[in-house]
């Protein structure tokens, strides 16, 4: 199986998998029935779902290399823009559906079925040469990140005035991606209200060299983004309210880590879904999902939920007929 090599390149570029030589895995392999399958799955949406789709893309594509894709990650919101216009048969989604996207879909009568596919732990991350920060408190975030403080918290002694008399440089999402509307939805209260004057980019791997690069730096991304570059960047514990909690696999799972664990997802279009080489993709997305999340470092859901999910699925491609 192949690993994961995060590109350095804009993730809003257009990935394309024609044939990566992959071979599929044990218990997920395809079988012969669909070895012959060709045609073109476009994929489009979430950087952070996008490690864990590229790794499924990869190992579904060694099975079946006349089946070509086009993967891109313009964000979460871009991704339902180019849904919705019937651009993309699949759509990463590090947020649920709005309820404006879900309505524009109805009215334009563009069926979907939603699956999640594992969770993410929204990471606070700073340079390893930090010394001052271990912890942080949702409402030092929402002090640090509201749209009040543009302007007027620039510097580390605004937060705690034993933090240093230094500025603070700071990174996080762009606009277009589910991460900044979750971000600030849970920690300042209103979707997409935030501070402008900070470093903005939907590529998460911009955003690991911004913070990597600079002693005086602070970011948030996905919690698979800080795995993959730990030895670069610092991890920050949270504290809700109940005491500081670092981002981990259980502590993601349980929902401990608060308020910024998270469901991961893929929405399918109906009429793609009617193509066998995008059914038997989603097929193989969620039988192998318990590994490859895993190896996307994000975590994986409980058997019984995906479980739950492919019978949902199921139930979906049979309605179609």
């Amino acid at each position: 199986m192949k690993k994961l090599i995060l590109s350095t390149l804009a993730l809003s570029a257009l990935f394309s998998f024609s044939s990566c030589g992959g071979s599929a895995s044990g218990e997920g392999s395809v079988s012969d029935s669909t070895a012959t399958l060709s045609g073109n799955v476009n994929i489009d949406g979430s950087s952070t779902v996008l490690p864990i789709t590229k790794l499924v893309v990869e190992d579904f594509n060694g099975a079946n290399p006349k089946v070509n894709f086009a993967v891109a990650a313009g964000g979460t919101g871009s991704g339902f823009k180019k849904f919705i216009r019937k651009e993309i048969d699949i759509c990463d989604a590090s947020r649920p559906i709005k309820d404006s996207e879900a309505h524009e879909c109805d009215s334009l009568g563009i069926k979907y079925q939603e699956l999640e596919i594992g969770k993410d732990g929204l990471s606070i991350v700073v340079h390893p040469e930090n010394t001052w920060l271990t912890s942080i408190t949702v409402a030092e975030l929402k002090m640090i990140w509201e749209p009040a403080a543009e302007g007027k918290i620039m510097k580390w002694n605004q937060i705690r005035k034993e933090w240093p008399n230094e500025p603070i440089h700071l990174h996080g999402a762009g606009h277009e991606s589910g991460t900044f509307e979750y971000f600030t939805e849970v920690i300042n209260g209103k979707k997409g209200a935030c501070r402008t004057d900070y470093n903005a980019s939907e590529n998460d791997n911009q955003l690991v060299q911004g913070v990597s690069g600079d002693k005086f730096s602070l970011g948030f991304f996905g919690f698979g983004y800080y795995e993959t570059n730990k030895t670069k960047l610092k991890i920050v514990a949270v504290d809700n309210g109940t005491g500081a909690i670092t981002p981990n696999e259980t502590t993601i799972m349980d929902g401990t880590y608060a308020p910024l664990s998270r469901p991961l997802f893929i929405y399918v279009n109906a009429e793609s879904a009617k193509k066998a080489e995008v059914a038997a993709f989603v097929d193989y997305y969620l039988t192998n999902a318990p590994t490859l999340v895993k190896e996307a470092h994000y975590v994986a859901l409980p058997a019984d939920k995906y479980k739950e999910e492919a019978a949902k699925w199921d139930a979906f491609v049979k309605g179609l007929k």
